[in-house]
């Protein structure tokens, strides 16, 4: 492995949790290399057109460039940021919930989003800080005293986690030969959207009713860079006989997926594929998790639509009709849609997503 600063990986686990057990089954995600990315190597490019076509979830290694040396070290520290933040206490946490003025950025507690038809709700807790407030392109919201203190820490995570975006975008955009920069102009750092930070915390589940904790989905942005030390994640694969296998975090790595944005812009051609998380396996579910993940969204007053300049992203079917709707509307609708606090109506299957209407096209 190629050493920059001085960063050191750990093979086998991260400080402090037990490992990630042996005999549980694994999505075989292909791992791609940051370094060769950054670099333009062209396999690297294809493997990663690839995987967005077939599954929307890769591994990205972090530890062969500079840039992912430092996200790396920007995560650490955020890591032990989201410990403090939700060692607060409820009351404190609660005010901060922003739900009730159609705001999907503050605190949401535990129990407050539904998971499944049967009306279960959600084991987690988390907290979006929103890139807009951090990047002082809006005014602040009100935050605990432990995020105002570390503005700096996010913004820096931010940096980080949108180069990572706006490369891979880059890259699906040169290979679905779309008009420079069609997919970037869409998702600027510097313009008003839904982009944020989220904190998580899980914690240990009741030993004889280990079940989900975030129900199924997919993901209503662009492109997500996920960091977790403990398994949860599980993606459902593509296919008719697929079964919910485990997404094992790996040191030095980030799990970057796509959103159902890139399904509507490509119209079917690229995968936001459906994933849930449950109880972390093994000895691994007696421990408490955390994660953290920068979502990065279109701009707010982008419509979802298929894109046009691209002559393998699939035309339009004849009685296909496209929802008017922008990016900011649309992911309020799909942030707030499960919220069991708001004392609105909840279409579970709609809430869902668009991951059942991506296609496998190959190309």
């Amino acid at each position: 492995m190629q050493s920059h600063g001085n960063y050191t990986d750990i093979q086998n686990n991260f400080p402090g949790l037990p490992p990630f057990p042996d005999d549980v089954p694994t999505a075989p995600l292909l791992r791609l290399s940051l370094g060769k990315l950054l670099a333009g190597d062209a396999t690297e490019c294809e493997r990663l057109f690839q995987a967005s076509i077939e599954i929307g979830f890769f591994y990205l290694d972090l530890q062969d460039s500079d840039h992912g040396i430092s996200l790396l070290r920007d995560a650490d520290n955020l890591f032990t940021i989201g410990e403090r933040l939700f060692e607060l206490n409820l009351e404190e946490k609660m005010r901060y919930d922003f739900s009730a003025q159609n705001s999907y950025f503050g605190y949401k507690r535990p129990g407050a989003v539904v998971v499944d038809k049967q009306g279960n709700v959600d084991r987690n807790e988390f907290y979006n800080v929103s890139k807009d407030d951090i990047m002082r392109i809006t005014d602040p919201l009100p935050a605990p005293e432990v995020l105002r203190r570390s503005r700096d820490q996010q913004e820096s995570f931010m940096l980080g986690s949108h180069g990572i975006v706006t490369l891979v975008l880059n890259i699906l955009n040169d290979k679905l030969n779309l008009p420079e920069g069609t997919f970037a102009n869409l998702h600027r750092r510097q313009a008003v959207s839904g982009d944020q930070i989220r904190f998580i915390k899980a914690p240990p589940q009741p030993i004889d009713d280990r079940r989900t904790a975030l129900g199924q989905h997919t993901d209503f942005g662009s492109v997500t860079v996920l960091f977790n030390r403990l398994g949860g994640l599980q993606v459902l694969p593509p296919g008719a006989d697929a079964e919910w296998v485990y997404v094992r975090p790996l040191p030095g790595h980030a799990v970057i997926n796509l959103g159902d944005a890139m399904v509507k812009f490509t119209n079917g051609l690229l995968r936001s594929n459906i994933h849930r998380v449950a109880a972390p396996p093994g000895i691994q579910g007696d421990s408490t998790r955390y994660s953290l993940v920068y979502f990065a969204r279109p701009e707010d007053s982008v419509m979802l639509r298929r894109l046009e300049g691209s002559d393998l992203i699939p035309p339009m079917e004849k009685d296909q009709v496209e929802e008017e709707i922008n990016s900011k509307d649309w992911i309020i609708r799909r942030a707030l849609g499960r919220r069991v606090d708001l004392g609105k109506d909840i279409d579970y299957e709609k809430s869902a997503g668009t991951e059942q209407t991506s296609r496998r096209i190959k190309v």
